[in-house]
């Protein structure tokens, strides 16, 4: 598995802050209804899903080590607008991303305890 570190001075919520405010001081916020953020972050999903369009598996390993600088960045620029997207969509609904995900990790771990989950790619349902 990777070991890549997220920047940690940064939050959900620090970046829903800085998306709002750059949103309001375009006056975009008028465009910013959940269906529209939805479909927005649905064509950023098939962007980044040309990243890695037509590469062997080889290629698409952990870390991505046979990809140029310029891929990745590439590659990060996208996944930064799908989570951006997210982000916004999830504020439009009112809906707080970081309190749900926490939420969901502690669903996902009673769904799949470690003492029948652990090396299976089996649903939760074949248990």
């Amino acid at each position: 598995s990777s070991s890549t570190k997220f920047t940690s001075n940064v939050t959900l919520e620090s970046i829903r802050s800085e998306l709002s405010q750059f949103a309001k001081d375009r006056d975009w916020e008028q465009y910013h209804q959940p269906r529209n953020l939805v479909i927005a972050m649905v064509g950023e999903v098939g962007e980044v899903a040309e990243c890695f369009q037509w590469r062997s598996d080889t290629e698409c390993g952990t870390s991505l080590p046979k990809w140029s600088e310029s891929d990745k960045n590439h590659l990060a620029e996208e996944l930064s607008d799908v989570l951006s997207y997210l982000i916004m969509t999830a504020d439009a609904c009112g809906i707080d991303l970081a309190d749900e995900v926490q939420k969901k990790i502690v669903k996902n771990a009673q769904k799949y305890p470690v003492s029948k989950a652990k090396g299976s790619n089996k649903k939760y349902t074949e248990f």
